[in-house]
C-alpha cells in the first residue's frame, strides 16, 4: 500500500514524501517550483496512463511518449468536472490495422489498470482525519509509521 505524507515547510510551502525517499513541493497557484494540489492530481492520471500504456506504445513505434491532463473546472472554480488525459506518440510509421490495434490495446490496458483513472471514475469517498481529546499530538508521520 502507498502511503504519501505532506508536510508544511513554510508559508503555504509543504513538502510531499513518500516512504521510497522521493519528494515534491507543493503549494499555492503561483508558487515557484512548487505544483498545486490539482496539478498533483493532473500529474497522477497521466502519469498512471503512461506508465500503463508505456511498453505497448514503445514496442510498435519509436521516438517519445507524452502523457498529458488538463484542468476543466467547473463554473465555480473549485471542482474538477472532467480529467481528459491525452497520450502523445509518432504512430506514421504504423498502417490502419497497426494503428488500430494499438489504440484498442492501450485503451484496455488503461481501463483495466490504470489506478489512478479508475479511481478517479469511482469518485470514492475522501475521509478526513483531525486531531482528537484521544490524539491531540499524533502527527501525520507518526501515524504514518504506526500503519506500516
Amino acid at each position: 500500500m502507498a502511503n504519501v505524507e505532506v508536510r508544511r515547510v513554510g508559508q503555504h510551502d509543504f513538502v510531499a514524501t513518500n516512504g521510497r525517499g522521493a519528494s515534491v513541493r507543493v503549494g499555492r497557484k503561483g508558487a515557484e517550483g512548487a505544483f498545486t494540489p490539482v496539478e498533483l492530481l493532473l500529474a497522477a492520471a497521466a502519469g498512471c496512463a503512461v506508465v500503463t500504456a508505456e511498453t505497448l506504445i514503445t514496442r510498435r513505434v519509436d521516438g517519445d511518449v507524452v502523457a498529458r491532463a488538463d484542468d476543466v473546472r467547473s463554473p465555480d472554480g473549485h471542482a474538477l468536472t472532467s480529467v481528459p488525459v491525452t497520450l502523445d506518440y509518432d504512430i506514421s510509421q504504423l498502417d490502419d490495422a497497426q494503428r488500430a490495434a494499438l489504440e484498442t490495446a492501450v485503451m484496455r490496458a488503461i481501463d483495466q489498470l490504470c489506478t489512478v483513472t479508475r479511481t478517479l471514475k469511482a469518485a470514492p469517498p475522501t475521509p478526513l482525519s483531525l486531531p482528537d481529546r484521544e490524539s491531540p499530538t499524533l502527527t501525520p508521520r507518526e501515524s504514518y509509521v504506526q500503519e506500516r
